[in-house]
């Protein structure tokens, strides 16, 4: 009878079953973000967009695809000055815009009172190549610049070509070497200026945790480190260094996600600190909080704005 009794089902030790998981198929391995995105979840929380004033901000849905937006800013702009202390002005301006936004075909403008021009284009030709175009149009001379983006997006990497006015041409190029690990470099030539570089970067990914380098032939080494403590809070760090001018700058930050609210901060090694909140008071109503303190440059700023549709 015991020749009978069909085997039972083969026990695989949990350390091997969890090194198979763990082993990595290079013909498998997933797209890298864009090579200029690689801060972006430090960025997050480590550059709040903060304002001083006034905002409001006003979108208005015509169909699906198509909206206009109404802009109203009140408040003092930093004007260029050689002394220590923070030269202001009081300004105010309107911003009218349009948008045309399709699943292959996104088109944004914006002209201000004060007589600029913004425009973007974002244009999926095929599922692998887009081509992004960004152009300001000013009466202040010397400020009027454009720029052209050609992203392919492979099965493991991405490549850009971009080129500008002024003689301005760039290329990056990034590519998954693990599932976690991705490497990448990028040139620039800005003939006006007779400038050129080179750059590499490193960036490493999990669930849990984002940490990227970066270092350039201009000087700059930019590292990175984002622990996501759970799906509502990730902390932030980073630390910039540049070998030339022997400048450096180290910052923490933080964003927390509320059920009504989203929070970010930082504060940096020179004792400039800034908060951001975003209060959702109502389906398609949101109430903006900006604050920003530089006790070495007395410099104090804060705002807070509404955002309707």
């Amino acid at each position: 009878m015991a020749g009978l009794v069909p085997p039972g089902p083969t026990t695989v030790p949990a350390g091997e079953s969890k090194k198979a998981e763990e082993k990595t198929d290079f013909m498998n391995l997933p797209c890298p973000i864009p090579f200029e995105e690689l801060h972006r979840e430090a960025l997050m929380s480590l550059k709040p967009e903060a304002f001083e004033g006034l905002r409001f901000d006003f979108t208005k849905g015509l169909n699906q695809k198509f909206s206009l937006s109404h802009s109203v800013y009140m408040g003092p702009t930093e004007i260029p000055s050689q002394s220590a202390e923070t030269i202001k002005i009081p300004t105010a301006h309107y911003e009218f815009g349009a948008n045309f936004i399709d699943p292959n075909l996104m088109l944004i403008g914006r002209v201000l009172t004060d007589g600029r021009l913004n425009a973007r284009v974002k244009w999926d030709l095929t599922d692998n190549l887009t081509v992004k175009a960004n152009a300001q149009l000013s009466n202040e001379p010397h400020m009027s610049h454009g720029i052209v983006n050609f992203d392919y997006k492979g099965k493991d990497y991405r490549s850009q070509f971009q080129m500008g006015n002024a003689a301005l041409f760039g290329a990056s190029y990034i590519q998954s070497v693990t599932r976690h690990l991705s490497l990448g470099g990028e040139v620039f030539w800005a003939g006006q200026h007779r400038k050129s570089g080179i750059g590499y970067a490193a960036r490493y990914e999990t669930d849990k945790m984002v940490a990227t380098g970066q270092v350039a032939s201009t000087g700059v080494v930019a590292l990175s480190y984002v622990q996501k403590v759970s799906e509502k809070v990730s902390l932030a760090s980073d630390f910039m260094y540049n070998y030339i001018t022997r400048d450096v700058t180290s910052s923490v930050g933080y964003d927390y996600i509320l059920r009504q609210c989203r929070l970010r901060g930082k504060i940096d090694s020179n004792g400039c600190a800034a908060a951001y909140l975003e209060e959702r008071l109502n389906m398609g109503l949101n109430f903006i909080l900006s604050a920003e303190i530089d006790h070495r440059k007395k410099d104090y700023k804060f705002g807070f704005g509404l955002t309707v549709g």
